[in-house]
């Protein structure tokens, strides 16, 4: 039985850019592009009229830039998993599209193979934040944040839920962490349902965020 393609929408103002994106993508045998978009308002259009898994989403495009465009494709379609894709300068944005749903956040100076891995990752549920913005997320995030045992208290959250954070906050899958703590993978998506509903987020990269924010888990890097 052949294996399901990670169906991918790529969404960029850029032609020559969207092109080569969709050149070099399109050569994997696990994925297949199924629309392009040249704006935001079509990214969403796109991506709510068919099934997608991923969407390779620029962050200023015209008539809707990518941190709208992502906001409403969320809350229509929360199963949807979008890439940010941005230049260098423009790392600020960061937390705005986490704050939107944003599953992965993607330098335009990433290399072909590394954003194919990173395709696949966030199709299997994982996040990616690039390795050079970790710091400026900590940074941010330490400014923000509020003492651990008060928020922890005030999420309401058990040891087992802050256990399955910090995979989270490893990279883990679903799956990983159901071998890590010896638990089914059904139980692992119930504990993090109940994560969700506590934290008040719709989604594991908003939840790891979150937790990292108000200093609950710390990613090992």
């Amino acid at each position: 039985m052949e294996k399901e393609k990670i169906r991918v929408i790529v969404a960029d103002d850029h032609a020559l850019v969207r092109e080569g994106i969709v050149k070099i993508i399109s050569l994997e045998p696990d994925i297949l592009v199924v629309g392009e978009a040249s704006d935001g308002e079509e990214a969403v259009q796109l991506a709510v009229s068919q099934e997608v898994d991923v969407v390779l989403m620029d962050i200023n495009m015209p008539k809707i830039n990518g941190i709208e465009a992502t906001r409403i494709i969320k809350s229509k379609k929360p199963e949807v998993n979008v890439i940010a894709l941005t230049i260098h300068e423009q790392e600020d944005y960061l937390f705005e599209m986490i704050k939107n749903g944003v599953s992965g956040y993607a330098l335009k100076d990433i290399r072909p193979d590394e954003l194919i891995v990173t395709i696949r990752n966030v199709a299997k549920g994982q996040a990616f934040i690039p390795p050079s913005l970790i710091q400026k997320v900590f940074e941010e995030f330490k400014r923000l944040s509020r003492t651990r045992e008060s928020v922890v208290n005030a999420f309401d959250l058990t040891e087992r839920e802050i256990e399955i954070l910090q995979h989270l906050a490893r990279g883990l899958s679903n799956r990983d962490i159901a071998e890590k703590l010896f638990i089914s993978e059904k139980t692992v998506k119930n504990h993090l349902t109940n994560i969700f509903q506590k934290m008040g987020v719709t989604d594991r990269t908003q939840a790891l965020l979150l937790a990292i924010k108000h200093d609950i888990v710390k990613i090992e890097v």
